[in-house]
């Protein structure tokens, strides 16, 4: 494959990723609009490269990737609402591997093969740039569901309980967790839900 044509299979795969920014998840932001997983994404990045100075020793550029890259099948099949989310044996995982592989075909060979392994690396969560990509995403998640203009039924009491394995992982992690705890107890009271 010439230059070229490698580019051109990069800018085709970026332009397949676009289907992130119209793929909505059950979050909304602060103005009620639903939010898009290419803006939770873009947020878990940001929250991420701001604690730089605490996740020192970790590879930072592949903690961003794995953050940019985790949702990234979801263009495809959609996303799964937090609150909807149940054990399934992995066939959630199992559908978004097989739509995330279906995305990046149009990428060169490399490029293929360094994306799902990248993908591969979060679903296992065994490295440490992993294990904080999985907790720092569910904080996203968190901070989103208490800043958000949501419905009046909406359960802020689901934070409390939500995600709690992946944002014990680590002290930093359990730390934040705390603080976003706080936050959406208050959040729950002005609801009348606490």
């Amino acid at each position: 494959m010439d230059d070229r044509e490698r580019n051109r299979s990069i800018l085709a795969f970026v332009q397949e990723a676009e289907r992130l920014k119209d793929t909505l998840r059950s979050g909304f932001t602060r103005q009620g609009s639903p939010e898009s997983v290419a803006e939770h994404s873009w947020r878990l990045c940001l929250l991420v490269i701001l604690f730089e100075k605490e996740l020192s020793g970790l590879d930072m550029l592949k903690l961003v990737k794995l953050c940019i890259l985790h949702d990234l099948g979801e263009a495809i099949s959609g996303d799964v609402p937090a609150i909807e989310q149940k054990p399934d044996n992995g066939a959630r995982q199992a559908r978004e591997r097989r739509d995330f592989i279906t995305l990046c075909e149009p990428l060169p060979q490399d490029l293929q093969a360094e994306m799902l392994a990248l993908w591969d690396e979060y679903c296992a969560a065994r490295t440490a740039e992993a294990i904080f990509a999985k907790g720092f995403d569910k904080i996203e998640t968190m901070l989103q569901h208490v800043i958000g203009g949501n419905p009046a039924d909406f359960d802020y009491a689901f934070n409390l309980s939500y995600g709690r394995e992946r944002t014990g992982a680590h002290p930093l992690l359990a730390q934040i967790r705390e603080l976003v705890d706080e936050a959406t107890t208050a959040r729950a009271k002005e609801n009348g839900q606490l």
